[in-house]
């Protein structure tokens, strides 16, 4: 207890002694003994010590302090507002923090704003709140705790509802702005899936009309309605909120047509012409692809044969198991309408080349009907696989790089001649004077490369002068029709100075080299 506390409590008692017991005279002297003066709010009660001070008990000070202030002794006792969320707020004693007696302008509060915790208060800064001005919401003249904590008492001008959907707009907003929107619509009558989610409110809500919202979709979706109403309001028996496109009607159990392949994916307004989906629609290929049709009907209607709903390419049929003919080299390439000019269903084709082919046939048909017994199927003038070794003319030397119309003049190859002059006449330079067997001199690897050994042959080897001769010098004929001697005369009688005196044996005194080195002895 301070000391000049204990002086007072003495000095009242000795007044009390000797002064009159008039309250108004003893409150005088307790005015003139305060330490100074209180602020202006309580200078009404200035004359009234009692009304703060227990002159008995200091420690009630803190009680007749919430008996006039009525709405902090409500805080501390509920545990709310500033007061009531400061720890040991029901013991502590007021003049602690707010001290009087400072003079009548003296602020007792002490209020910070920027320092103050408003954390502690029933109304924390959040979100956007954290960033507003105090002076926005605690205005002048009226005490902070009276601030309005209620979002429409400060954003009544914000509500685009007009105040249709109540006060309590923390049931969908936050702090954090008016458009985080955490209303549960899933809570309501109609949950938002798909592009609902994405929709604004007022595209549903027309006017800010919240309540008895029609939940059917045409009441919204009646421009979107393609069947024009001819399918009734259900518009969810077929499609999704995700889009309209991606219906879950099942076309199978319904009209007894799967929608598989390229049809899974295709407008129902591609094969439904009109609103009603209840006309009858063909069920055969045909009867919607008439026009896409490259063959012009001429492999009937029986699409799915060759064709699937994926696509009308790559086609299913396989031409080797279900025409019993492999669809090689060339054959591969071409188009069906090359071969099959006519119905197929009615129109069977033979497997022979000349079916096909005939026109192509450079032989007239004088050949076998078996073309690839030569040809192949890449083309008709490469690729030749006719083996002439097994014909009774294999192809040797020179032969092999010749072109097959060399010798086979004429499209019949079977009528080709097999001797040497038959082909090469014009090469012979002998003229036919050495016979038709040419082979006897010649080889097939060149005209030049002739093999025929005159001394082995015929008895009659060509040494000096003679090797240089052509045979045609000596052989005026036909070897085979005219047999020539072997004595000088038979060839040189002309040359004979001695007109044949000597005899016919001229290689007694002469040399094959000349007749005019004579070796006489």
């Amino acid at each position: 207890m301070p000391r000049w506390h204990s002086a007072c409590r003495l000095l009242f008692a000795i007044l009390g002694l000797t002064m009159s017991p008039l309250s108004a005279r003893a409150a005088n002297l307790e005015t003139l003994l305060m330490p100074g003066p209180v602020i202006a709010g309580h200078a009404k009660y200035e004359q009234e010590c009692s009304r703060c001070h227990d002159r008995a008990d200091r420690s009630r000070q803190a009680v007749l302090c919430r008996t006039c202030h009525e709405p902090v002794a409500a805080d501390i006792a509920q545990h709310k507002g500033f007061h009531g969320r400061l720890r040991g707020a029901e013991a502590a004693q007021c003049g602690a923090c707010h001290t009087e007696h400072k003079g009548r302008p003296a602020d007792i509060v002490k209020l910070q704003p920027a320092s103050f915790p408003h954390a502690q208060t029933d109304f924390p800064l959040q979100g956007a709140h954290a960033t507003v001005a105090c002076t926005a919401c605690h205005q002048e003249g009226r005490k902070h705790r009276e601030a309005a904590s209620a979002c429409v008492e400060c954003h009544k001008q914000d509500d685009l509802h007009e105040g249709k959907l109540g006060r309590d707009c923390s049931s969908c907003h936050d702090a954090g702005g008016w458009s985080r929107v955490r209303f549960d619509h899933a809570k309501t009558r109609f949950a938002l899936t798909g592009k609902h989610v994405q929709a604004t409110c007022a595209s549903c809500h027309l006017g800010n009309r919240y309540k008895d919202t029609p939940t059917q979709c045409a009441a919204c979706h009646a421009p979107d309605d393609v069947h024009g109403g001819a399918r009734g309001a259900g518009c969810a028996d077929c499609h999704q909120t995700t889009g309209w496109t991606g219906t879950r009607y099942d076309h199978l159990k319904t009209s007894g047509f799967a929608l598989t392949g390229a049809h899974s994916s295709l407008d129902c307004r591609t094969c439904h012409k009109t609103s009603n989906f209840k006309d009858p629609l063909p069920r055969d290929c045909a009867g919607c692809h008439r026009s896409d049709d490259p063959h012009a009907t001429r492999f009937g209607a029986g699409c799915e044969k060759c064709h699937a709903a994926s696509g009308w390419t790559p086609s299913s049929f396989d031409h080797t198991r279900d025409g019993k003919f492999e669809l090689r080299g060339a054959h591969e390439k071409l188009n069906c309408h090359v071969c099959h000019t006519g119905v197929i269903a009615s129109q069977k084709l033979g497997t022979e080349c000349a079916g096909c082919h005939r026109a192509d046939d450079v032989h007239a048909g004088n050949l076998d009907t078996d073309c690839a017994q030569c040809h192949g199927v890449e083309t008709w003038r490469g690729h030749l696989q006719f083996d002439h070794d097994f014909s009774t003319y294999p192809l040797v030397g020179l032969h092999v790089a010749v072109p097959c119309f060399a010798c086979h003049r004429s499209t019949s190859f079977k009528d080709a001649r097999q001797t040497c002059v038959d082909c090469h006449e014009a090469d012979d330079r002998h003229k036919g004077s050495l016979g038709r067997d040419c082979e006897t001199c010649h080889s097939v690897n060149g005209w030049n490369l002739w093999q025929f050994d005159h001394g082995k042959s015929t008895k009659f080897a060509l040494t000096g002068a003679h090797s240089k001769v052509a045979c045609e010098g000596c052989h005026k004929q036909p070897a085979h029709l005219a047999k020539l001697s072997q004595d000088c005369a038979a060839c040189h009688a002309e040359d004979d100075v001695h007109l044949g005196q000597y005899g016919r044996q001229c290689q007694r005194c002469h040399v094959t080299t000349t007749f005019k080195a004579a070796r006489l002895q």
